[in-house]
């Protein structure tokens, strides 16, 4: 059986604003856009989110509160950078962004790499059971990012070049292994 696997990416709040890494919480502005668009969702028979505090108040407004934990669509681990913006890491450690930029094995933050973190979402994706059918997961922007250069068979690098805004949607067709990415049809 085929699955189709729609990725949310979360609703933003002040750190996504102010490019900060790591979580935080939702504003009235980021809960308001989340709760706009749910009535545009695909149905799902299942439904996961992220455990960060920011999928969680997504996944509120969209009124998916039974949504299941799933770890492994936690954002990066940052390290020592969690909770900064980026401007003022960039800004004592120039070296360090450029190398996690440029180098997906690269951790200058002593967190999580970018390999590591498609490795997690690939094997979360391939690990989905075959009679799941129709998923909606909401995730951070960066496994929203893995996620679709797994199923594109990518290489790593390919992670930057892949934007991710607040509730943007991909749609993955297919199961472990074979993956296929599915544009949304025409606008009306």
């Amino acid at each position: 059986m085929t699955i189709r696997l729609t990725l949310l990416c979360a609703a933003a709040g002040p750190a996504v604003r102010e490019a900060r890494f790591g979580d935080g919480p939702l504003d009235e502005r980021g809960a308001r856009e989340a709760r706009t668009v749910a009535g545009a969702l695909p149905a799902a028979s299942l439904h996961y989110r992220a455990p960060s505090v920011r999928c969680e108040q997504t996944t509120g407004a969209l009124g998916f509160t039974a949504a299941t934990v799933e770890p492994a669509l936690r954002d990066c681990d940052f390290g020592r950078w969690s909770g900064r913006s980026l401007e003022d890491v960039a800004a004592e450690e120039s070296d360090g962004v450029a190398a996690w930029a440029t180098d997906p094995a690269a951790a200058p933050h002593g967190g999580e790499s970018v390999t590591a973190l498609l490795l997690r979402v690939a094997d979360w994706m391939d690990g989905l059971p075959e009679d799941a059918g129709r998923v909606l997961a909401v995730a951070e922007p960066s496994v929203v990012r893995a996620a679709t250069v797994h199923a594109l068979g990518a290489p790593p690098a390919a992670f930057w070049r892949v934007d991710a805004p607040p509730l943007s949607l991909v749609t993955l067709t297919g199961r472990a292994g074979r993956w296929n990415l599915r544009l949304n049809g025409p606008v009306a």
